[in-house]
């Protein structure tokens, strides 16, 4: 049995924030739509974002790019998820400070980890029942941990900085990882992906 998945890239919109550090899970998102030949973006206001109905291997698919800030993303998710069932076809993609760069981890039913954009998910949604890509963006220690950032102010500025064309090549990398990885869960679910990903 097929179902509808909602994949959702989050970050910020606008020129500035291209290749930002922060917006890894809206270019993870990018490449995605891209890879599988989706049509062009399709506009759909209220809340402002761009999405593109596709098939992914037969099963049906939505890709959205919200054309709103982080912490309002949990507008955009609302918008297709009507109740709390439903959330679990949900697939959220975002940066994470705690994971080293060119690595990924798939969550279900977790807690924010003090990322706003899924915070305001959650607090749209009333659930943390749904799909989470943690995408790594910190540089890695020789131990092959993420060494992050400490403070706040260190921490957005790190979060707004671009990726290096170095990192970029690493990062197209675990894209085309990612993308195999959210065709296995479109077509085999959740728990698929996290067997074989994780």
């Amino acid at each position: 049995m097929c179902y509808m998945h909602v994949i959702i890239g989050l970050g910020n919109p606008g020129i500035e924030y291209e290749n930002t550090r922060h917006n890894a899970g809206r270019m993870a998102v990018a490449h995605f739509h891209d890879a599988q030949g989706f049509s062009l973006w399709k506009e759909e206001k209220k809340p402002k974002m761009q999405l593109s109905p596709g098939a992914v291997v037969g099963a049906k698919a939505i890709v959205a790019l919200p054309d709103t800030f982080m912490n309002k993303s949990g507008a955009v998710a609302a918008h297709f998820i009507k109740n709390k069932k439903g959330a679990g076809n949900l697939v959220v993609l975002h940066d994470d400070l705690d994971l080293p760069l060119g690595s990924f981890k798939i969550s279900f039913d977790r807690s924010s980890g003090g990322h706003r954009g899924v915070e305001s998910i959650i607090k749209a949604l009333k659930t943390t029942a749904f799909v989470r890509v943690r995408i790594g963006v910190s540089p890695k220690t020789s131990k092959g941990v993420a060494k992050k950032p400490t403070g706040e102010a260190r921490v957005l500025k790190f979060l707004l900085s671009k990726f290096t064309p170095v990192e970029m090549a690493l990062l197209k990398k675990t894209f085309k990882t990612i993308d195999e990885m959210l065709t296995v869960i479109v077509t085999e679910g959740h728990t698929a992906a996290m067997n074989r990903f994780n």
